[in-house]
C-alpha cells in the first residue's frame, strides 16, 4: 500500500501524527469497500462506498498537506494522488450502477 510506504518515510515529528492519520484513512477506503461487497442490498453495499468515497477524499487532503509541506517523496505522493483519484472514479461509477 503506497501510503504506508509514503508514511514511514516522513521525518519522526509527523510520522505518528499526519503520518498516521493517512495510514487510517487509506486502511478505510480499502476496508470499506471489502465490507460492503458482502452486504446484500444496494442500499448497504452504496452506505460503505460511501464512506470509502470519504476516506479517499481524506487521504487525498493528507496527500495535499504532505505535498505543501514537502516532506515526502514527490514522485510517491504523485502516485498515491493518482490512486485515489482512481479509486474515486470506479466507486462514483459502482455508486451511479447501485439502486438507491
Amino acid at each position: 500500500m503506497s501510503v504506508v510506504k509514503i508514511t514511514h518515510e516522513l521525518p519522526s515529528e509527523y510520522r505518528y501524527t499526519i503520518g498516521d492519520q493517512m495510514i487510517r484513512s487509506g486502511l478505510s477506503i480499502v476496508l470499506n469497500i471489502a465490507e460492503g461487497s458482502g452486504k446484500e442490498s444496494d442500499k448497504e453495499l452504496n452506505r460503505y462506498f460511501n464512506i470509502a468515497m470519504g476516506s479517499t477524499n481524506e487521504t487525498l487532503a493528507v496527500i495535499d498537506v504532505l505535498s505543501d509541506l514537502r516532506i515526502a517523496d514527490e514522485k510517491k505522493m504523485e502516485e498515491a494522488e493518482k490512486l485515489c483519484v482512481s479509486i474515486s472514479k470506479q466507486l462514483g461509477g459502482f455508486k451511479k450502477k447501485l439502486k438507491k
